[in-house]
């Protein structure tokens, strides 16, 4: 058997992304391991909006923000999806051969630059790592059917042999990539109400881990002191690091707006939509913060972002101490 797919009718031509990846998001893409989370839940028949709870808990670890994915207790609570490493000790192709034959999924490492998706960025140019989830698989055919992103692509011929590393010669320093395995026999699809009321709970847990302090305030303390090495290293350096900080805090305010917002929408409290609304002013911020902050990079000028990252401070600190009062949190415990 040439092909092997791991969920029936999975068409790239064809695919409709979730409403979390539509065009008027204002952070479309969030980054590779949540997005392809949430795409494979929805093509699976299941809401990812109900995963989302652990955004709660990010913070400014001092070079970035957390790098935050939907916990992989999480999932197994909420749907019944269970992710566990993959131990990688045949080519991955193969690893991908037995699964995809079994239902199952692998999540894997890949290198964007045999990924045609990202045309106009990495694709062809950089190589970048990222995450895919490996759904359909046909190797006498060079064809390979992905998760990556905001949606399902397709990738065959050179891509899928570069990719794979098929035909190469054999290098002893070449590391295998970190992988996955993601089981959905057991998928359970609970009625809205009740997994509303599951994420309501996960939610609670997650907002009590929450940062003892608002981490957009340390962020600009180091922001302010890295101004002038972030524009002696240029625009590419800026949009690494734009990355790593103020797109994942942005982004990560709009999944909890709208993770919020569906909670409501299924019932919950309407008490929570306040909470809501400060989230998306520190997304709305964080978006207005990145193109100010590129065109000071840029024409190495000064930037007074104080402004601006005031607003996000204020959206973060609305948007945590809302929830914490309506879902009867304590606040956290401080440093050690």
């Amino acid at each position: 058997m040439s092909r092997v797919t791991a969920l029936p009718g999975l068409d790239a031509e064809t695919y409709q992304r979730h409403m979390l990846h539509a065009d008027d998001r204002v952070w479309v893409e969030k980054n590779c391991y949540v997005d392809v989370c949430i795409e494979l839940l929805h093509a699976l028949r299941l809401e990812p909006l109900a995963a989302l709870g652990s955004c709660a808990a990010v913070d400014f670890e001092g070079d970035n923000f957390t790098f935050y994915k939907p916990s992989h207790e999480d999932l197994r609570e909420l749907f019944g999806v269970n992710i566990q490493e993959l131990n990688v000790w045949l080519p991955i192709v193969e690893h991908a051969h037995h699964h995809l034959a079994g239902g199952e999924f692998i999540s894997t490492e890949a290198d964007s630059f045999f990924l045609p998706d990202t045309a106009g960025t990495d694709y062809r140019r950089n190589h970048v790592k990222s995450t895919i989830i490996l759904a359909d698989l046909d190797v006498e055919q060079r064809r390979l059917g992905y998760f990556h992103n905001a949606s399902y692509y397709a990738l065959g011929g050179d891509d899928f042999e570069r990719l794979f590393r098929i035909g190469a010669p054999p290098d002893p320093t070449f590391l295998p990539l970190f992988a996955e395995l993601i089981r959905v026999d057991r998928v359970v699809r609970q009625p809205r109400a009740e997994l509303a009321q599951a994420a309501l709970a996960l939610l609670r847990k997650h907002l009590s881990r929450r940062a003892v302090d608002n981490p957009v305030v340390r962020f600009q303390r180091r922001f302010e002191r890295d101004l002038p090495a972030i524009q002696e290293r240029g625009l590419d350096y800026y949009h690494a690091w734009a990355f790593a900080t103020v797109r994942q805090f942005g982004a990560v305010c709009e999944l909890l707006a709208l993770h919020v917002r569906w909670l409501v929408d299924s019932g919950l409290d309407g008490a929570l939509e306040p909470a809501a609304v400060e989230f998306d002013r520190a997304s709305g911020g964080a978006k207005t913060f990145i193109l100010k902050a590129a065109r000071a990079v840029n024409a190495r000028r000064q930037f007074d972002a104080s402004a601006t990252l005031d607003e996000m401070a204020l959206g973060w600190a609305g948007g945590t101490e809302t929830l914490a009062r309506e879902l009867g949190l304590p606040a956290p415990a401080g440093r050690a």
